[in-house]
């Protein structure tokens, strides 16, 4: 099993209790909510750095955990890890080109491991709703404590949707005041189709400065009891500033 080193980041107060408050509610959500889906309703929400603190913060309670970037068609999870040299992933596994065993990375975090997304397949839909993924699902449900799956914007394709029919909950995460009220309702009634649970929504990206009625321990989104991020947490000054020119662009 190949290592690999995950570069744990330095969290905020608020995105540190932010983060315990989402650890603890998945918890009690029952053990056996123990595969779960994370969407978004489209991209560069936050998603992917969000279920990878999660998985740590899991891991760091002695919880087994297993991050699967299941994003087959542009995944974000590979930059955001330190890897040198070829890495199979789920596509080689999907595609019968490698064994589970082949593709499930050994991190530098105890109880933490990570299998990747592996090349663009010019079928992932089909890939991931073949009962080769059905089967590799039940096979790591005897390994780990939580499997978490990294899945696309389901406001962009059906993936996550198909991923989430196979598992024992979803969360949805949302940038605050990026996405129109209706399209979130869409977003959600899509998922409940799959007849999978929404455990919760994670408001991510939140401007404390404006927002100082959340206090420190967060504000619970609209569907369930989950924690939300404040700005400082997954984004960089480059990635805020990228929110802000979306917003300059959606007001003209």
């Amino acid at each position: 099993m190949k290592t690999i080193e995950i570069k744990k980041p330095e969290l905020n107060y608020y995105s540190a209790e932010a983060c315990k408050s989402l650890r603890t509610n998945l918890q009690f959500c029952g053990g056996d909510k123990k595969v779960i889906v994370f969407t978004s309703c489209t991209e560069n929400e936050g998603k992917t750095y969000v279920v990878l603190n999660l998985a740590i913060s899991l891991s760091e309670i002695g919880k087994k955990v297993i991050l699967l970037d299941a994003d087959l068609r542009k995944s974000a999870l590979l930059g955001r890890v330190d890897v040198t040299g070829n890495m199979k992933g789920l596509t080689h596994f999907l595609s019968k080109q490698a064994s589970l065993v082949d593709i499930i990375c050994q991190t530098n975090v105890p109880n933490f491991n990570i299998a990747f997304a592996g090349p663009v397949p010019p079928n992932p839909s089909e890939l991931l709703s073949s009962s080769y993924f059905e089967h590799m699902l039940a096979a790591l449900r005897e390994s780990y404590d939580y499997i978490l799956i990294d899945s696309p914007p389901l406001g962009s394709v059906v993936d996550s949707a198909i991923i989430a029919s196979k598992c024992d909950g979803s969360v949805i995460v949302i940038e605050e005041g990026w996405n129109s009220y209706r399209f979130e309702q869409d977003i959600k009634q899509q998922l409940e189709k799959t007849n999978t649970p929404i455990l919760g929504v994670i408001l991510n990206k939140v401007d404390y400065s404006k927002n100082s009625y959340y206090g420190k321990y967060g504000k619970y989104g609209h569907y369930g009891k989950y924690g939300q991020y404040g700005t400082p947490y997954g984004a960089s000054a480059k990635e805020t500033s990228r929110k802000s020119s979306r917003k300059n662009s959606k007001r003209n």
